[in-house]
C-alpha cells in the first residue's frame, strides 16, 4: 500500500492553518473538477484531493494523520502499525470534500470506521451534542474476564494562531466479558456538549485487541501455534497448552501432521455461544549440528529410504 502525502496533494506545508486548508481546497477543486477541467486525470485528481481535504479539514483526522505520517514520504510502501489512528476522538459528522466517493485503502487503514460518517446532530436550539468515536486497544485476556481499564484519549484543539495541539484525557472504562474486536462500548454523555439546554452526545469506543505474542483472533475463535517434536507427531503424546483462561492438557494423536488444528471447544472468547480455541501444530525438527545428530539422521534416512514426502497427497 502506498503512503499518501495529503499535504503534498493539496500543496500545503505541514503547519498550514485550517483557513489555508480550506482556501487551497476551494482553489484546487475548481481547477480539477471533472465538469470543468480538460486534464485526462482530472477525475482521479479530484477524488484524491477530496480525500486529502476530508482528512486535513478535520481536526481529529488531521492530528491522527500527523502523528502517524511524520516519518513517511509519498510513494513509500506503507504498512499501518498496530493501533494506527487509535486513541483519537472522532466526531460523527458525515463525509464531504467535493464528492470524493469511496476513499482509498490507505485512508481506511488509518481511520477504519471512524472515517465514515455517523448521525448529524439536530440543528437549532437545545440541539443534542454530536457523538464522538474512538478506536482503542485492549488485551485479549480482558475479553475473557472483563476488566476496568484507564484509557487515554487524544482530542485535538486549535490555538489562537490556528495551529493544532493535542489534549489528552483519561477515562475509566468497564470492559465487558466476552467483547469482540469491532464491537463498541457506549459512554453516555461523554461526547460533544449540546447547545444551550441540549443533552451531550455519547462517546463510542471501538474495540481492537493488542497484538498478542501467543494468540491470533478471528471473531470469537482463538488460535495458538503449538510447536511439537517429530516423534511427538509420529507417536502421539499429551502436552500442556496455554490458553487465555488457563493451561489445558491436550492430546496429540499419533500421526499428526503439521498444520493440523486441534480444537478445544468453548475455550475461545466467552459469549452466549463461546468461541473455540485451536492449537495449530507446528513440527520443529532438531538441528543436525553435531556428529552424533548427523549419524542419527543418516540412520533415519536409511530406515525410511522408501518414504517420499513429495509423493504424498497435497505435496
Amino acid at each position: 500500500m502506498e503512503f499518501k502525502d495529503y499535504y503534498k496533494i493539496m500543496g500545503l506545508a505541514r503547519d498550514a492553518t485550517q483557513d489555508e486548508v480550506r482556501r487551497a481546497y476551494r482553489q484546487l477543486a475548481r481547477k480539477y473538477h471533472p465538469d470543468v477541467s480538460k486534464a485526462p486525470d482530472a477525475e482521479a485528481r479530484f477524488k484524491e484531493l477530496g480525500e486529502a481535504y476530508a482528512v486535513l479539514k478535520d481536526l481529529e483526522k488531521r492530528a491522527a494523520y500527523d502523528q502517524l505520517g511524520s516519518s513517511w514520504k509519498a510513494g513509500q510502501d506503507f504498512r499501518p502499525p498496530p493501533g494506527a489512528g487509535g486513541g483519537f476522538e472522532f466526531s460523527s459528522g458525515g463525509r464531504d470534500g467535493g464528492g470524493a466517493g469511496d476513499y482509498s485503502d490507505f485512508f481506511e487503514a488509518i481511520f477504519g470506521q471512524h472515517g465514515d460518517g455517523g448521525h448529524h446532530s439536530r440543528a437549532g436550539h437545545h440541539a443534542r451534542g454530536q457523538d464522538h468515536h474512538a478506536r482503542v486497544q485492549i488485551d485479549l485476556e480482558d475479553a475473557y474476564t472483563g476488566a476496568t481499564r484507564s484509557i487515554t484519549l487524544q482530542t485535538p484543539e486549535v490555538d489562537v494562531h490556528g495551529q493544532i495541539h493535542v489534549r489528552k484525557h483519561t477515562l475509566s472504562v468497564a470492559i465487558p466479558r466476552g467483547i469482540r474486536a469491532g464491537q463498541h462500548i457506549r459512554l453516555a454523555g461523554q461526547g460533544m456538549p449540546g447547545m444551550e439546554q441540549g443533552t451531550a452526545g455519547d462517546l463510542y469506543l471501538e474495540i481492537e485487541f493488542r497484538p498478542h505474542p501467543l494468540y491470533r483472533v478471528e471473531q470469537r475463535d482463538v488460535y495458538f501455534d503449538l510447536r511439537i517434536a517429530p516423534w511427538e507427531a509420529a507417536l502421539g503424546t499429551s502436552v500442556e497448552v496455554p490458553t487465555p483462561s488457563g493451561a489445558v492438557e491436550l492430546k496429540i494423536p499419533a500421526g499428526a501432521a503439521a498444520g493440523r488444528r486441534l480444537r478445544l471447544k468453548g475455550r475461545g472468547i466467552p459469549g452466549s455461544t463461546p468461541g473455540d480455541f485451536y492449537a495449530v501444530l507446528q513440527i520443529v525438527v532438531p538441528p543436525a549440528d553435531t556428529e552424533s545428530a548427523r549419524v542419527f539422521y543418516n540412520g533415519m534416512a536409511a530406515q525410511f529410504k522408501s518414504f517420499d514426502p513429495r509423493s504424498m497427497p497435497g505435496a
